[in-house]
């Protein structure tokens, strides 16, 4: 496993992340049980991963906390609160709540990193003036180490929130939707992290358009329909088989892995799973070397002024 140090936080992680929720939330999703889902954390453990992401929200914290207990010193944990729920706001007391059910869910006494879970721009004043104090005076009571905020990428998909978090530069890590269709982030978001050395995990690398045959085809028809892509070099019917066609990848989901890892300003690449077979699928992806030249240019060329889809 190739590590790499988590901004300016000066945390050394892996270069690979796992992900606990997503579509599949460890498997438990799909019918997997608590222990089968502690199990596919043990598997990523034993790959040489060492930074999981978890939430409240996906009801995963319970089987990170099991498969860690006895080997907290050796992972990264970074779990999440909703700054709202059901339409209502919720103050700092309702979110350090929330931090002291996942401390007691995870089995530990203090988080690595702790964000605001799916931040809209329209919450994120609110979060700065209620919920930021509280969460300061948790992490000076030692219960957090730094704080990090995520976007709600299938619903800002341009990153208007995180274009509005970054310049006040309250958070150490951010997590952002990137992947070969919606690359915008490498103009809006990624300078300004780069220039503050604010930390990225990256999610929706591979979505069901970017595993799904039938999802690429609708997203992609629908980016034609709409004009953000150009019919006459765009095949609809296989979008991306130029990817599979090439000798220097092995599939899409490979080299959307590949695209994400390898681009400036990337720190951690998610992938979630319930298949330890996958799951060494998806470490061997993001471990592999960049795209060839080629393929760059021609993603550069069909997707690189899109930002309006996520994948998903």
């Amino acid at each position: 496993m190739k590590t790499t140090l988590l901004g300016r936080t000066g945390i050394d992680v892996s270069v690979a992340g796992l992900g606990c929720g997503g579509h599949s939330r460890l498997g438990m999703a799909r019918g997997n049980s608590g222990n089968q889902a502690s199990r596919i954390v043990d598997c990523a453990l034993e790959l040489g991963i060492n930074f999981i992401d978890t939430a409240r929200a996906y009801g995963t914290e319970t089987a990170v906390g099991n498969a860690v207990l006895g080997k907290r010193d050796r992972v990264v944990i970074s779990t999440k609160s909703f700054a709202g729920r059901a339409g209502e706001l919720l103050s700092g007391a309702d979110v350090v709540a929330s931090l002291e059910k996942s401390l007691t869910r995870l089995q530990t006494d203090y988080i690595d990193i702790f964000n605001l879970h799916g931040v809209s721009k329209e919450q994120y004043p609110h979060c700065v003036t209620e919920i930021l104090p509280a969460l300061l005076k948790q992490q000076e009571l030692g219960k957090i180490r730094f704080l990090g905020i995520t976007e709600a990428f299938g619903r800002d998909p341009s990153h208007q929130m995180l274009k509005m978090a970054l310049p006040d530069d309250h958070f150490d890590v951010v997590m952002v939707g990137f992947n070969l269709l919606n690359p915008s982030a490498r103009h809006s978001v990624f300078p300004l992290t780069i220039e503050k050395d604010v930390a990225t995990q990256i999610m929706f690398a591979v979505r069901r358009a970017l595993s799904q045959p039938a999802a690429l085809a609708e997203v992609v028809n629908k980016l034609i329909d709409d004009g953000e892509l150009e019919e006459t070099v765009m095949d609809r019917r296989n979008p991306l088989g130029f990817l599979e066609q090439h000798p220097g990848t092995r599939s899409v989901v490979e080299a959307a892995y590949r695209f994400c890892r390898h681009e400036p300003g990337a720190t951690v690449v998610l992938t979630g799973t319930g298949s330890e077979s996958h799951l060494k699928e998806n470490i061997e992806s993001i471990l592999a070397e960049p795209l060839p030249p080629e393929i760059m240019t021609e993603l550069e060329s069909l997707f690189g002024q899109v930002d309006s889809v996520s994948g998903n």
